[in-house]
């Protein structure tokens, strides 16, 4: 694999992105950029009382994603990168769905949508962007098996609203290649024909 490689991890909550990200670090010797989930001061008022705290949250979460881009900016030019969840997914799917289904005010979600566009403009994106796909069923199963207390009561609605606004969300995204993995039926940890097809699929774009 080339140096100076940047890969992001897409997806749903629950539909396995940590899960990917260890996996391909372990093939590659890859450094990684997790989600910053545990850090967030406001996630659990957050799930408490979405309509509350959804503006704080995700600015939290914004300011966050810029810090690891600058991090992982500097270290790209020495060894290849993988990150789980891209700043991208922060703003045009989760605060855009917050704001879709009333849990975040006009003028709140005008403010995050100025900073994050300000952002942008600073940032490189990813050299190839892979689009983890699960059915809200298959996401269900697996946030009810990781079993994070905070996500456990999380609304079937925002779930499907947040898988719907993902598959938007794709079908515009044009920053960088693609490359989708459709996770319901795949189990690369331990099939050896769905771990050496996933492989195959990546090293293409690598």
């Amino acid at each position: 694999m080339g140096a100076r490689k940047y890969i992001a991890v897409a997806g749903n909550m629950g539909v396995g992105k940590s899960s990917l990200v260890r996996f391909l670090c372990s093939q590659y010797q890859l450094q990684p950029f997790y989600e910053p989930n545990e850090a967030n001061p406001y996630l659990k008022d957050f799930y408490g009382d979405m309509r509350r705290w959804a503006f704080q949250s995700q600015v939290y979460f914004l300011s966050q994603k810029f810090r690891i881009h600058q991090e992982l900016e500097k270290v790209r030019s020495r060894v290849a990168v993988v990150q789980d969840r891209s700043i991208y997914e922060d703003a045009e799917i989760f605060a855009n769905n917050l704001f879709r289904c009333r849990k975040m005010s006009k003028r709140d979600y005008q403010t995050y949508e100025a900073l994050y566009h300000s952002i942008l403009r600073s940032l490189r994106p990813p050299d190839v962007m892979i689009y983890l796909r699960g059915t809200l069923r298959t996401v269900r199963k697996r946030i009810r098996a990781r079993g994070r207390p905070e996500e456990q009561n999380v609304p079937v609605s925002y779930l499907r609203r947040l898988n719907r606004t993902y598959e938007e969300w794709f079908q515009r995204y044009d920053h960088s290649p693609t490359l989708v993995v459709e996770t319901d039926n795949m189990d690369y940890a331990t099939d050896l024909l769905d771990r050496l097809d996933l492989l195959r699929r990546i090293e293409r774009y690598l």
